[in-house]
C-alpha cells in the first residue's frame, strides 16, 4: 500500500501515523447505549476528540459497546485518550439522562478497554466497524433490561 502524504500527521518535529482501534463498554456490559443516549455519546465523543485534535476515522455506538478508530497525536497515550472520552461522556451522559445515574452512580464505563494499534490495515478495521450492528436511534432506553448483560 502506497502511503499518501496527507495521511501522515505532520507536527513541528515529527511525521507520524499513530492510529488505534478502541473498544469500551458500559459497566456490566449494560445495553444502555440506545436512542438519545447513543446520539449524545456520539456527539460527546466527537467533541472530546476535536478538542484534543484527534481525528475520528470511524465510529460505531452499539447497545453495549463502542468502537472508535482514531488518528491521534503522539503526545497522547491511547490510555489517556480513552480516559478523557470515557470520563467526559460518563459525566455528561449521567447528568443528561438521570436513569443512567440511578443505574451506575459513580461511573458509566467498565474500567477495561481494548486498544489495537492499526498501522496500515485501515480497510480491515473500517469494514469491521461499519459492519457492527447500530442501535435504532428512535428506540428509547426503558427501565427494564438496564442491568442485563453481565
Amino acid at each position: 500500500m502506497c502511503m499518501e502524504r496527507k495521511e501522515l500527521r505532520h507536527d513541528r518535529h515529527t511525521v507520524t501515523l499513530p492510529t488505534d482501534h478502541m473498544v469500551f463498554s458500559p459497566k456490566y456490559r449494560g445495553k444502555i447505549l440506545v436512542g438519545d443516549v447513543a446520539l449524545a455519546l456520539d456527539g460527546i465523543s466527537r467533541k472530546t476528540c476535536k478538542d484534543l485534535n484527534i481525528e475520528i476515522i470511524d465510529m460505531a455506538v452499539n447497545v453495549d459497546h463502542v468502537h472508535l478508530f482514531v488518528k491521534y497525536s503522539p503526545k497522547y497515550s491511547v490510555s489517556y485518550i480513552a480516559k478523557r472520552i470515557k470520563g467526559r461522556s460518563s459525566r455528561e451522559l449521567r447528568k443528561a439522562f438521570p436513569h443512567l445515574k440511578e443505574w451506575c452512580s459513580k461511573s458509566l464505563w467498565a474500567p477495561s478497554c481494548f486498544h489495537g494499534s492499526v498501522g496500515h490495515g485501515w480497510e480491515v478495521v473500517e469494514r469491521y466497524i461499519q459492519n457492527q450492528e447500530k442501535p435504532n436511534a428512535k428506540s428509547l432506553c426503558t427501565g427494564s433490561g438496564l442491568k442485563s448483560g453481565v
